[in-house]
C-alpha cells in the first residue's frame, strides 16, 4: 500500500475526533522515561538526493559472488541458486499470497506447501512436516515446546549438546525462560565430547534430547546409540540437521529420531545479508497434534477432484493462548516455495551431486590446509563440508588478514567457545572452485 502523508489540518481533525489535543497525549500511558520526544535525524533529503545516498551505501556492500571468495558457513551457506527459483517467487500469485484460509481460491498456494511438506518429510525420513518456521533456531525451540506439550509439563529436563549451534541454544533459552525447565549438557567447555557423553545425563525427568547432525563443528556421528538411550528413559530426541548433508548421510529418521529440524537456507535461499530464512520442522505422525505451525492435507472435493486444505489448524491463533501449542504461527510460505522449487529443479540426482561436490571440495581443502606448517585439522572425526582448522594465531587475526586479500574466512569459534580462540570453522560448498581453495592455501602459507 502506498504511504500517503496527512496534512497538519487533517492530523488535528483526527486528534479532535479521538478526544485529545496533541500527539503527545496519545502516549500518556507510557512512562516519561521511556518516551522519545525527539528523534535524532539528519536534515530531510529530496527523493533524488535520498536515492543517490542509498545507492552509495548499497554500493559499499561486498558480494560473495563478485567481490569476495567466501569460506564462511556456521549455519548459512553460499550455494548456487538456479534463476528459476527467483522467477517463480516473483510471480504475483505467490509474492502477494496470504494465509490460505479459503481453499477454494488458494489451491496453488496450498499445493505448493503440500509439495514442500512431502519433500521435507522424505528428506529427513520422517512422516510429517509442517509448513515451516522463521528459521532453524525457531524450529529447534518449537521442538522443545512439542516435548513439553507431549509430557504435559510432567517432565522438565532438556539435555542439549554443546555442539548444537550456539545461536540455536540461545533461542531455546529465550523460549523457555520462566517455564521452570532444567537444562543439562549445554556446557561449552565440553564441546570436544561426542554425543555419547550426554547419555549419563538422561533420566526419567528428561523430556527431550537435542543433538546436531553434522554438529556445529562439522563432525559426523552415528546418533543411534544416543537415540536408543534416550528412548529407554522415555525421552524424545530432536536432531538439528543440515539438509544438504542428508543427501549423502543416513537420515535421522532411519536412526530413530522423533523430531528433525533445521535451517533450509541451503535449498534455494541466498545469503541475503542474514535473512529471511526458512526453518523446517518434521516429526512422526503420532506427535502431529502437538506440532506447531500450519499443516496442509490432501483431500477430494464434492466432485471427486484432488484438492488441498489447511488441516489441524486449531493450534495457535485460533484458540486461547494458554491452550496453544505455540504462539508463533506465521510460516515462511514464500521461502518454503523457493525451497520446493530448488529441490524439484535439481531433483534427487542433482541434489546428490551438489552434496558430493561439497564433500569432495571440502576434503580437498582440508588436505591442502593440513600441509601448512602450524596449521591442521582439530578433529579426527569424519566431516561433510565444514571442518575446524587450528591456527597459529587467533582466528580473528587470520580472518582480518584474509579479508585484506579479498577472502572471507571461516567462522571465529572463539566468539562462542572461549577456549577456541585459535580455531576457525571453514565451510566449502560447490561454489568454491579449486582455484579459490588454492588461493586460501597460499594466503595462509604467506601468513
Amino acid at each position: 500500500m502506498t504511504y500517503i502523508p496527512i496534512s497538519p489540518a487533517e492530523r488535528d481533525a483526527m486528534l479532535k475526533t479521538v478526544g485529545v489535543k496533541s500527539l503527545d497525549d496519545l502516549f500518556e500511558a507510557v512512562p516519561a522515561r521511556h518516551r522519545f520526544p525527539k528523534l535524532d535525524l539528519p536534515p530531510a533529503l529530496t527523493e533524488m538526493e535520498a536515492a543517490a545516498h542509498l545507492g552509495e551505501m548499497a554500493a559499499s556492500n561486498e558480494n560473495v559472488r563478485q567481490d569476495l571468495i567466501s569460506f564462511l558457513g556456521a549455519g548459512a551457506y553460499n550455494h548456487y541458486v538456479p534463476s528459476v527459483v527467483d522467477h517463480i517467487l516473483r510471480r504475483g500469485e505467490f509474492y502477494t499470497a496470504y494465509t490460505p484460509y479459503q481453499p477454494e481460491i488458494s489451491q496453488g498456494t496450498l499445493q505448493a506447501i503440500f509439495e514442500y511438506q512431502s519433500l521435507m518429510a522424505s528428506l529427513t525420513g520422517m512422516e510429517v512436516s509442517n509448513a515451516s518456521h522463521y528459521d532453524g533456531a525457531t524450529a529447534t525451540a518449537e521442538a522443545v515446546n512439542l516435548a513439553y506439550a507431549q509430557f504435559r509439563g510432567k517432565r522438565k529436563k532438556i539435555v542439549m549438546s554443546p555442539s548444537v549451534h550456539p545461536q540455536y541454544r540461545q533461542v531455546i533459552r529465550t523460549y523457555t525462560q520462566a517455564m521452570g525447565l532444567e537444562e543439562a549438557g549445554d556446557d561449552s567447555a565440553r564441546h570436544e565430547d561426542g554425543p555419547e557423553a550426554l547419555i549419563s545425563l538422561f533420566d526419567e525427568n528428561t523430556m527431550i534430547v537435542i543433538v546436531q547432525y553434522p554438529d556445529f563443528f562439522g563432525r559426523i556421528y552415528d546418533l543411534a546409540q544416543v537415540i536408543n538411550a534416550a528412548h529407554e528413559k522415555g525421552a524424545l530426541v530432536c536432531v538439528v540437521a543440515n539438509p544438504t548433508a542428508l543427501l549423502m548421510l543416513k537420515s535421522p529418521g532411519d536412526m530413530g529420531a522423533d523430531i528433525v529440524v533445521g535451517e533450509a537456507q541451503p535449498f534455494g535461499i541466498p545469503l541475503w545479508y542474514g535473512g529471511p530464512y526458512l526453518g523446517f520442522f518434521t516429526t512422526r505422525k503420532s506427535y502431529v497434534h502437538k506440532m506447531a505451525g500450519r499443516l496442509v492435507g490432501e483431500t477430494v472435493d464434492v466432485r471427486g477432484n484432488r484438492s488441498y486444505v489447511l488441516t489441524l489448524t486449531a493450534r495457535e491463533q485460533h484458540i486461547k493462548r494458554e491452550r496453544a501449542t505455540s504462539n508463533i504461527c506465521t510460516n515462511q510460505g514464500l521461502l518454503a516455495l523457493g525451497c520446493s522449487v530448488y529441490m524439484s529443479v535439481l531433483g534427487k540426482q542433482g541434489l546428490q551431486e551438489v552434496a558430493n561436490l561439497c564433500y569432495q571440495k571440502a576434503h580437498y581443502a582440508a588436505a591442502e590446509l593440513s600441509k601448512i606448517k602450524s596449521f591442521g585439522l582439530c578433529h579426527p572425526e569424519p566431516f561433510f563440508h565444514e571442518f575446524v582448522l587450528c591456527t597459529p594465531k587467533p582466528a580473528s587475526e587470520v580472518n582480518q588478514y584474509l579479508l585484506d586479500h579479498g577472502v572471507l574466512g571461516g567462522y571465529d569459534l572463539g566468539a562462542d567457545y572461549p577456549d577456541m580462540q585459535n580455531h576457525l570453522l571453514v565451510a566449502v560448498t560447490e561454489m568454491n572452485s579449486k582455484e579459490e581453495i588454492d588461493t586460501l592455501v597460499e594466503l595462509l602459507k604467506e601468513m
